[in-house]
């Protein structure tokens, strides 16, 4: 996995059959980054370190987060408000864990995120960022370094000061 992700950081392709040789073309990598907030594509661990590693060049806030979670309903409107301070800036993603679909759409669309989401039904990318419970919020800077997480909900104040000092 993790060497997965930094062939992908380093700009290295991979080819899977063929040669390689004189003549051949390495498709661009696709970008995994969701296009709408509500489409919540399901991720693996591996496909999130490969979409993080596309992001690198600006900062990143991952959000881990589920429809049925009270302190993740509390934050919502906070992460909303500081990814519309940040837009262009920082890119925003969030995991939703351990949820149904609709009620996740259901949360996404009340909370007014603009920014996209995948859907992790087994939480397996939270325990890969070594994290229990949720919602967890984690801080990348522009080089795809974690610089903070915060364990629990999390306020507009908090996030906006760390990201202040990363843009």
């Amino acid at each position: 996995m993790v060497l997965a992700a930094a062939l992908v950081a380093g700009g290295l392709a991979v080819c899977s059959r063929g040669s390689g040789g004189p003549g051949t073309s390495n498709p661009s990598p696709r970008v995994l980054l969701p296009t709408s907030p509500t489409a919540l594509p399901q991720y693996d661990p591996d496909q999130f370190q490969t979409m993080l590693a596309q992001l690198k060049g600006k900062p990143v806030v991952v959000n881990v987060w589920a429809s049925w979670c009270g302190p993740c309903k509390l934050e919502a409107p906070e992460l909303a408000k500081v990814s519309r301070q940040f837009d262009g800036r920082v890119q925003f993603v969030a995991v939703d864990i351990e949820d149904q679909l609709p009620a996740a759409r259901q949360f996404i669309t009340t909370a007014g995120w603009s920014y996209p989401s995948v859907f992790d039904p087994p939480a397996a990318i939270r325990n890969d960022l070594g994290f229990i419970g949720q919602p967890v919020t984690v801080v990348y800077d522009a080089t795809g370094h974690r610089v903070k997480a915060y364990s629990g909900a999390t306020t507009a104040r908090l996030l906006s000061t760390e990201l202040s000092t990363l843009v």
